[in-house]
């Protein structure tokens, strides 16, 4: 089975959430339509602007705790290392 970790933005240089799961379409798609009330749903915060892939739920949640940790800053470098634009990813995923 896939786990996903995931960064989701409500904009260019917006705020951040963290994420982890093991359907990222499902979940993406309940930050997208305020399914569930929080912080993503307060903020706005829908654009998948960038993820990884897992084999291990272990790896995937401590990978999860260990960008939590880190400086917004790094977190913007990881972001546009591979999504310079912030391009909304979903629409990549959800076909």
């Amino acid at each position: 089975m896939a786990y996903y970790v995931y960064l989701l933005a409500s904009r260019k240089h917006g705020p951040l959430y963290v994420g982890v799961t093991n359907d990222l379409v499902r979940r993406v798609y309940e930050h997208r339509s305020k399914a569930v009330p929080g912080f993503t749903s307060r903020y706005n915060i829908t654009r998948l602007v960038w993820f990884e892939l897992h084999d291990d739920p272990i790896a995937a949640i401590t990978r999860e705790k260990e960008l939590k940790k880190w400086r917004r800053a790094w977190k913007v470098a990881l972001i546009e290392r591979d999504n310079p634009d912030w391009a909304d990813l979903y629409e990549t995923i959800a076909r």
